[in-house]
């Protein structure tokens, strides 16, 4: 029986599998080859929902001596990723095909190397080596993989955890094995993350003639003076533990080609990153108000009586800020870095969402996998050397974990 000790080996059949969102290109089915000679339970379960397309997930659990979910039956540890990739991009400008698991100079290239098939790929070599020097599990290990974190992530995750909560799972702790390092192997673990919000703006005038401007409306001026509502004063200042929230205008659109012709309607669309100083609900009146009270103040244009009338259109439900704090595993997990590498991680809360902002309604969630300077990026590639790093923090890890 051939177990899956080598992370390159598991990195490489990984991404051979094109499995850009939302398709699963047998990546799930490549790891659960890998789980099942280490005695782990398969489930591909696949999730729907109208208007958006099916989604492919695998649940794999391993129980050992005394496993269980009760009291006294020995913890139960998840990890969680995704085997789902973004799209390559000009397959020409990569020096080696996307998902050909080239390696040159000490390197592995390809689509899914850093985010996120590298972390599963050093998870599963960690557990297998854990299992073939130490024996059966004092707990339980549980994959929890979707194919719907780059996408909307609407069939994957969430639905995930419930469908897994439902027959009786339950998680003392996880790690999600995104790439978190800035510069080297070792630098961070996340603990945290904002929270993240979109909204579209939609203000309506009167087309017209730019030499008439008496007989129109331009709404660019409202809009203008809507997002210097949005822009100033900033949010807040930053937290003990968060940086400040942020808001970005992403873009701002009239649909107009024409330039002697004053645009009917315009648009901005914003991104808010907020700190634990917010919830979603805080956030969104925060905006609202600052709109009101700008479309209030002014008028589209100096002179005239006519209001600016907006729309605002949240993009999606927020999602939450969050912060773990659990001494257990992030003692634990910060141990095993600085053992392995020398270096004690920073506890870091920064950067963008991901699927942890789920995993923490169940059980506390720290992140921590790969360096990513090369994620989403033409010829994005992981170092064979890191490869073997984590995949040592994480026998560590497991080893102190399940002591």
């Amino acid at each position: 029986m051939t177990l899956p000790v080598d992370p390159v080996e598991n990195l490489a059949v990984l991404i051979r599998c094109p499995s850009v969102t939302p398709a699963e290109g047998g990546a799930l089915t490549a790891l659960a080859n890998m789980l099942k000679p280490l005695g782990f339970s398969i489930d591909q379960p696949v999730f729907s929902e109208s208007g958006t397309p099916d989604i492919d997930n695998l649940y794999a659990r391993l129980s050992g001596d005394g496993a269980g979910d009760g009291p006294g039956n020995g913890p139960h540890l998840m990890f969680a990723g995704h085997t789902d990739v973004v799209p390559p991009g000009d397959e020409s400008a990569w020096k080696h095909p996307p998902f050909s698991a080239a390696i040159d100079n000490g390197e592995i290239y390809g689509r899914g190397a850093v985010d996120m098939k590298g972390g599963i790929a050093c998870f599963a070599a960690a557990v297998a080596r854990h299992v073939e020097e130490n024996g059966p599990l004092k707990g339980s290990i549980s994959f929890l993989i979707t194919g719907d974190e780059e996408g909307p992530a609407i069939n994957g995750t969430a639905k995930l955890l419930d469908w897994a909560k439902a027959r009786g799972e339950r998680w003392d702790a996880a790690v999600v094995g995104e790439p978190t390092n800035p510069d080297r192997l070792g630098d961070m673990i996340k603990i945290g993350r904002r929270g993240s919000v979109s909204g579209t703006i939609v203000v309506r005038g009167v087309q017209g003639h730019a030499a008439y401007p008496h007989l129109a409306e331009n709404p660019v001026r409202g809009l203008v003076t809507l997002v210097e509502a949005l822009l100033d004063p900033v949010l807040d200042e930053g937290t003990r533990d968060f940086q400040p929230s942020n808001l970005e205008v992403t873009t701002i659109d009239v649909g107009n080609p024409a330039t002697n012709v004053i645009p009917g309607k315009a648009t901005a669309s914003f991104n808010i990153r907020f700190n634990d100083s917010w919830t979603g609900e805080t956030i969104m009146a925060e905006i609202h108000n600052r709109l009101d009270h700008a479309a209030a103040s002014n008028r589209l244009r100096p002179g005239r009586e006519t209001p600016i009338a907006y729309e605002l259109l949240w993009r999606d439900r927020p999602s939450p800020v969050f912060l773990t704090r659990d001494d257990r595993l992030i003692g634990t997990l910060s141990a095993s870095i600085e053992a392995v590498t020398g270096r004690k991680p920073q506890l870091s809360t920064s950067g963008g969402t991901s699927d942890a902002r789920f995993i923490k309604n169940y059980c506390p969630v720290v992140e921590f996998g790969l360096v990513g300077q090369t994620m989403h990026m033409i010829d994005e590639r992981a170092a064979l050397s890191d490869l073997e790093m984590l995949t040592r923090i994480y026998q560590r890890f497991l080893a102190d974990f399940f002591a």
